[in-house]
Parts: C-alpha cells; structure tokens; sequence
C-alpha cells in the first residue's frame, strides 16, 4: 500500500473513473500505432467500468482527435488522428452506455475539454486515471487534475505504454508528487469493504 493513502484515502463516493484514449489506433493490431500491452488493461478496465456503473459513479471516456494536422502534435508525431477515421473510435470491447464521453485534441484531457466542469458539477472530488498512453496523455492529465485540485489516482495495471521504461518512469514521477499509484485490484477490494488491502 503506498503510503500517501494515509493522507489522501480513495473514498469511490467521491470519485470518477476517466479512461484516457482506448481507441483502436492503440488497440488494434493492425494499427501502427498498436499497444500489445493494451490488451492485458481492457479485462480490468472492464471490472472498473461495471462496478462504477454498479455504485452510480461517474465515468468519463476520452477520445483523442487531432484538430490541427499542421499543429505540433502532429508535427512531433508526424501524422493526425482524424475523426471519420475508424480507428479513432473507442474500442467496442469497452462499454461507453451511460458515460460522458469528450474529445480532446492535447495530451492534457482537461485542456481546451469540458472536463473540469463537468467533474464540479457531478461532485467530484477524486479522479481515477486509466488508460493509454500511460507515459503520454493519462500522464499529463493525472499531472492537470491534482494542478486543478482532484486528489488523484493513477491504476498502474490500468494503463498501457509501448515501453515499459517509459511507464515506470511516469508512475515513479508521479507518485512524487502528484498522484497516488494503486492497482485495479485495490478499487475492487475497496469496494466490497475490505479496505483495499
């Protein structure tokens, strides 16, 4: 258990799960772009998704669009995400009935979104980051949501990078100062009152 639970308990009452980005640009194998790691985060994603619909608590599913293919995201990558493209749609495996779904066009999920209103109004306190890809956008935005004033959570075995250095970096970075690192199984456990441990 990572010691910063003692000041900063995940209470699921006041907490919202975001799923950062599971398009099939990174979850389909015929996309360059494919996350092999992905595949292993979509079954616990799937756990996580049931029980916030179970307990009635905000879910909210981001998908990335690239609204400047001349901007400097896609100048660094090289290529735009577009959005009549295919493989910009969530994937089918996840279930997005009944949740907030936003657009955003920077690695940042609150940048330029209604993201923070809408946490404000749905009573919002905690938000809890999943998703690809770990090192790049569900990074930024954990960084955004504690500069904004969400305690934060980052589900380690919930998020997918295409090198393993990269995601250990980010959650080593992270759990410095920024966000909190627990595992899907910690939620679960949580829920059915045994305290997440």
């Amino acid at each position: 258990m990572h010691p910063k639970l003692d000041k900063f308990p995940l209470r699921l009452d006041e907490a919202a799960l975001i799923v950062i980005d599971m398009q099939e640009y990174f979850l389909n194998r015929r996309s360059h772009a494919y996350l092999p790691k992905s595949k292993r985060i979509i079954l616990r994603l799937k756990k996580l998704i049931s029980l916030f619909k179970k307990i009635n608590r905000p879910i909210i599913f981001t998908r990335h669009i690239d609204r400047d293919k001349y901007g400097l995201m896609c100048r660094w990558w090289g290529e735009a995400i577009e959005e009549g493209d295919p493989l910009s749609r969530i994937s089918d495996r996840l279930d997005t009935s009944g949740a907030e779904v936003i657009i955003k066009h920077q690695y940042d999920a609150f940048l330029g979104t209604p993201l923070e209103e809408m946490l404000h109004k749905m009573g919002v306190r905690q938000v809890i980051i999943t998703g690809v890809v770990a090192h790049l956008c569900c990074e930024t935005t954990a960084r955004s949501a504690f500069m904004r004033g969400f305690e934060t959570f980052f589900v380690t075995d919930c998020t997918a990078s295409s090198e393993p250095g990269h995601k250990k970096a980010a959650i080593l970075n992270l759990s410095h100062g920024f966000a909190v690192p627990i595992t899907h199984k910690y939620i679960l456990k949580l829920a059915h009152g045994d305290g997440g441990d």
